[in-house]
């Protein structure tokens, strides 16, 4: 069984999963939704205010879920993983249904642990954010990681080669991944090369469908990948800033609509993608069937 030593260090790419709500997205910010809308709080958190910002502003208004994300993940890039772990534990209680706060507060209680290498409270936190979304990656990376710890070595490398299988191609944590899978595979004399070399992004379904939908580019992502968490945030919300302004200007821009529809969705801000798909519908009724059928392949609620 790999030692909790070296588990921790397999840990790191955690980060380059969570990378994933960046790289994705721009595959799953800090936007301007109200607390009363949980469902649409963002998939993750980079910390565009301070730690005093975002403490003063919890201090005025505690329900604010959005505060409690980004001072959660403020806390984390911080190293101060046991204030990670309460401020995400509030994000919770307020908005349960958000698996990515969930996956979030499990990873924050395996950095905040200092014997276990897998707290039962994150493991909880895990399972709860598999429950509320199956793909949830960082769910599904430490989750596997348990296995490791259980003695199931071969498990956990067949369940990081499904989430490999389901990384696109060129993610920010696809070299990551494969690194752990080898490392693993390799203290545990598990042959994967053959396996390693072979596995590429399947052409499942969904990623079939949304292949002729516009969304960022391989490189936007590797060079956001690239940025300090702040500015990537900046980039991210620049970049959506910037289509929603083109979309005014042109809202008979039926690609530009879908394009933010996939941003919003991956960003978690499923309230705003649905708005961009009724806006995109009231401005193009007759582009309405195109609209809809690219809505459902993205999941967007209510279509």
């Amino acid at each position: 069984m790999a030692s909790g030593k070296i588990a921790r260090i397999l840990l790191f790419v955690a980060a380059g999963v969570a990378a994933l709500s960046v790289g994705f997205s721009l595959v799953r910010g800090d936007g301007e939704e109200a607390a009363s809308e949980p469902e649409s709080v963002q998939a993750t958190a980079a910390p565009a205010r301070t730690i005093p910002e975002l403490e003063a502003q919890l201090k005025a208004n505690p329900s604010d879920v959005k505060a409690w994300q980004a001072l959660g993940w403020a806390y984390f890039e911080a190293g101060r993983y046991g204030n990670a772990v309460h401020a995400y534990r509030r994000a919770t209680e307020l908005a349960p249904e958000q698996a990515v706060l969930w996956s979030s507060l499990g990873e924050a209680v395996v950095m905040a642990s200092e014997k276990d290498p897998m707290p039962k409270e994150a493991v909880a936190a895990f399972e709860t954010a598999i429950a509320k979304d199956k793909a949830d990656p960082r769910a599904r990376y430490f989750l596997a990681v348990r296995r490791d710890l259980q003695g199931d070595h071969q498990g956990a490398i067949d369940d990081w080669f499904a989430l490999l299988a389901d990384t696109p191609p060129g993610a920010p944590w696809e070299a990551d991944l494969r690194r752990t899978i080898s490392q693993v595979a390799d203290i545990n004399k598990i042959d994967v090369k053959a396996r390693l070399a072979a596995a590429q992004p399947a052409a499942h379904p969904s990623s079939v469908a949304t292949a002729a939908i516009p969304g960022p580019s391989r490189e936007q992502m590797q060079a956001a990948s690239q940025l300090p968490p702040g500015q990537q945030q900046e980039m991210v919300q620049g970049m959506l800033e910037n289509l929603e302004g083109k979309l005014k200007a042109d809202p008979a821009n039926v690609q530009g609509w879908i394009m933010l529809m996939r941003s919003r969705m991956t960003l978690g801000e499923t309230a705003k993608a649905s708005a961009a798909y009724k806006s995109a519908v009231a401005a193009n009724p007759s582009q309405s069937v195109r609209i809809r059928e690219a809505a459902r392949t993205l999941g967007v609620p209510g279509v």
